[in-house]
């Protein structure tokens, strides 16, 4: 790895764990701004195709999906469609007649780039009304740092970026070093192997914090999220390769050095945080203790 992009990744990991453990507005303010650099750059591919999209518009409304998840999480599903119908009726009265590809890609990058990743908000924001010791919402660790005495919401927050950052360290390692069988043709240096080895790590990684942080059902509600979470990161890695391979880039961009634009280091992010926020929801209290 060269060293840019090992100095990025530091930054990049230093400035994730800030805006998780202070949470509230702060962490919402952090994400809009990734938000609204993805989906510049998800406009710019779907640009690249020719075809007009309402990027302007669909921007101001994921960001407002975000702010509503701060606000009023359970309001979120509400917006969305109201969101998207206002996408509609603005490409209604443009000058230039609008094509279904216009309309759908619109939709499809307030589904992508807002209401998606909205639920990291909601999940960070478990317990926030509880447990917030700052302004805007934010939180601090008083001290000595007790795990049990942590925000739900910041741990499982923590633990899913853990879960990923494994999964892609994973993937990159081992794919460099045991990769010999390729995955797909949409990602030609992806492989089998590496793809094998990151979801391994993320369940070993999502197995050890659900023994931490005493999970009902550990170790295998813990295996389980892994197994949740090395998959859809795959998945949404493999997607926004899609992507970029169907507008005929290499990069989403060149803001980060040595990794491209935002999507290429957010789009193993973007399915996963519906899995975790419903996993931990739902599904974890049903569980036996």
């Amino acid at each position: 790895m060269s060293l840019p992009r090992i100095l990025s990744a530091i930054v990049a990991i230093v400035l994730a764990l800030g805006m998780i453990l202070l949470g509230g507005w702060y962490f919402t303010f952090c994400f809009g701004l990734i938000v609204y650099l993805g989906l510049q750059e998800y406009f710019e591919l779907v640009r690249a195709k020719g075809i007009l999209p309402a990027g302007k518009t669909t921007i101001v409304v994921s960001l407002i999906l975000l702010v509503t998840a701060n606000l009023a999480p359970n309001l979120v599903d509400a917006v969305m469609p109201v969101a998207g119908t206002f996408i509609c009726f603005y490409l209604l009265f443009q000058p230039k007649l609008a094509t279904i590809a216009d309309i759908s890609s619109s939709i499809l990058g307030l589904f992508y780039g807002g209401y998606l990743p909205s639920y990291w908000v909601r999940l960070r924001n478990i317990d926030m009304l509880e447990t917030s010791n700052l302004p805007l919402g934010g939180y601090f660790p008083e001290f000595p740092i007790s795990i049990q005495a942590l925000p739900q919401g910041l741990t499982v927050t923590l633990l899913a970026f853990a879960c990923i950052w494994a999964a892609d360290i994973g993937a990159y390692i081992f794919g460099k070093m045991f990769g010999r069988t390729r995955l797909t043709d949409i990602s030609p240096k992806k492989t089998v192997e590496g793809a094998v080895f990151g979801v391994l790590g993320s369940i070993a990684v999502a197995t050890i914090g659900s023994w931490f942080l005493g999970w009902a059902g550990a170790p295998l509600s813990g295996m389980a999220l892994g197994l949740l979470i090395g998959i859809a990161s795959l998945l949404g890695d493999l997607t926004e390769s899609m992507m970029k391979r169907d507008a005929g880039v290499k990069d989403s961009g060149q803001l980060i050095p040595g990794h491209g634009g935002i999507l290429d280091r957010t789009d193993s992010y973007v399915f996963i945080a519906p899995l975790v926020y419903y996993f931990i929801t739902l599904l974890l209290p049903l569980l036996p203790a």
